[in-house]
């Protein structure tokens, strides 16, 4: 039996980043991993292979529908969805190479299988290459991640019905896409096969789109999609669905109840969010439950049970990678002796469609829920000069900030490369900065960044540019 301070199951970017951080401290770690390669979903099938796709099917659709003809590019673009999907796998190696690289820089121990909680400070690995292995621990962190949450009379068999690993792996561009939940996950591979030529429909059960998205936001994005040619069915419920050798006949009803009607479809894709992943963890074992949503509580990362730590998807909170690693870094921190937090409050969001969205903090429906006055700022990227020299104006940013202490207390930006602009809102907020700290910093003209500095000035009623 081996002894470590610090057992990780899963390596996802929870996982292999508290692993990294305990290397770092000192701590004898261990990571658990059942997958033939390190990253997790995000790394192997969810953040990093879709934005590959993005990537490559933005170049595709710039070419293919005329923008590079009228910057004065003319090319005659040809599919080769093979390439494609190869340039998309060769990625995801060198990332997840990356990381058994790190793991070796730290002196991490990757134990190859899967594990389970045998008890107290036990964990039990069935090893890749056969046979098991106990790992005696004092501090064992749970970093097992979620899958695709499944649908009711839907069955997913990643042939005709996907879920969102199936989609990034098409052999064919599909005549007719439908894409259950238009959520993050749903609306960029949505994006990706549209972009490709395929005829896309989104059902939605709820009347808007990305739930939790600040209102405004959400329909410009809605609003810029249908332009470009994405259908939406929202206000509607997915009850069924008959699978044959060509296609997918779903039955669909009003959400509020009424008359049911049929929709054909070659590939439907399942993405309606995902459910913490806790099969044959052993939680039993050490007495541990979860909620009914699946999830495990945590007290600043620590379980109920003493020396069992909850990281990342597993437990409360958004499902978001980075959001993961913070809580990694934390944990293992803790872990160690030292004081550490995360702010729940500061972490971004954003959806790789095009334009890209990207928030943080708080939007206007939750400020007014609360009663709490603020201002807004607005600006638009139609005003902004490297916006509208690059052709790319759709969407604004917009800055909410407390009408008495001017604090800000949400940013939400639709437009180019926001996933990029909205980081330097994250400082500010860590910082408890005000929109005038925004207004008066120099910004570098040109750039989309500008677009940042006019809103914080529009607080206050002195945007410049618009």
């Amino acid at each position: 039996m081996s002894s470590y301070d610090v057992v990780i199951i899963g390596a996802g970017p929870g996982g292999y980043n508290a692993a990294i951080r305990a290397g770092q401290l000192g701590l004898k770690v261990a990571c658990v991993e059942g997958r033939e390669t390190l990253g997790g979903t995000c790394l192997n099938v969810g953040c990093m292979p879709s934005k590959a796709l993005l990537h490559a099917s933005e170049l595709y659709e710039a070419a293919a529908g005329g923008e590079l003809t009228a910057l004065g590019v003319e090319v005659t673009p040809t599919l080769n969805l093979a390439q494609m999907m190869k340039q998309k796998a060769d990625s995801v190696e060198a990332l997840t190479k990356g990381v058994e690289f790190l793991f070796r820089k730290n002196k991490v121990e990757w134990i190859k299988g899967w594990g389970r909680i045998d008890g107290p400070g036990r964990v039990q690995v069935k090893l890749h290459e056969g046979g098991e292995r106990l790992l005696e621990t004092k501090n064992i962190v749970i970093a097992t991640g979620s899958e695709p949450t499944p649908l009711p009379g839907v069955d997913i068999d990643n042939a005709r019905i996907l879920d969102s690993t199936g989609a990034l792996s098409l052999p064919e561009v599909p005549r007719h896409l439908v894409v259950i939940g238009a959520g993050v996950i749903g609306l960029e591979l949505g994006s990706v096969w549209r972009r490709l030529g395929s005829q896309v429909t989104v059902v939605e059960y709820l009347d808007r789109i990305c739930p939790g998205l600040d209102g405004e936001t959400a329909k410009t994005l809605q609003r810029t999609l249908s332009k470009q040619g994405m259908n939406f069915k929202l206000g509607t419920k997915v009850s069924g669905a008959k699978t044959g050798k060509s296609g997918v006949t779903l039955t669909l009803e009003p959400a509020a109840g009424g008359t049911s009607e049929p929709l054909e479809a070659d590939y439907v894709l399942v993405a309606i969010g995902r459910r913490p992943y806790t099969k044959g963890l052993g939680l039993e074992n050490v007495g541990l439950n979860t909620d009914k949503r699946g999830m495990l509580a945590n007290d600043k990362h620590q379980s109920g049970v003493p020396g069992v730590w909850v990281i990342g998807d597993v437990t409360s909170g958004p499902m978001l990678a980075h959001k993961a690693e913070d809580e990694a870094v934390a944990c293992i921190e803790r872990i160690a002796g030292h004081a550490a937090e995360v702010n729940y409050g500061v972490i971004p969001g954003v959806i790789y469609t095009r334009p890209e969205v990207a928030s943080v903090g708080k939007g206007e429906e939750e400020l007014k829920a609360e009663g709490r006055a603020y201002k807004v700022g607005k600006f638009p990227f139609t005003a902004n000069s490297r916006a509208k020299i690059n052709h790319e104006t759709e969407g604004f940013v917009k800055i909410l900030a407390d009408a008495n202490t001017d604090q800000i207390l949400g940013v939400h930006m639709i437009g180019p490369s926001v996933g990029e602009l909205i980081g330097e809102y994250c400082v500010a907020m860590e910082f408890s900065a005000s929109a005038e700290d925004i207004a008066l910093t120099c910004h570098p003209h040109p750039t989309r960044s500008e677009a940042g500095r006019q809103a914080a000035m529009g607080v206050h009623g002195w945007t410049m540019q618009a």
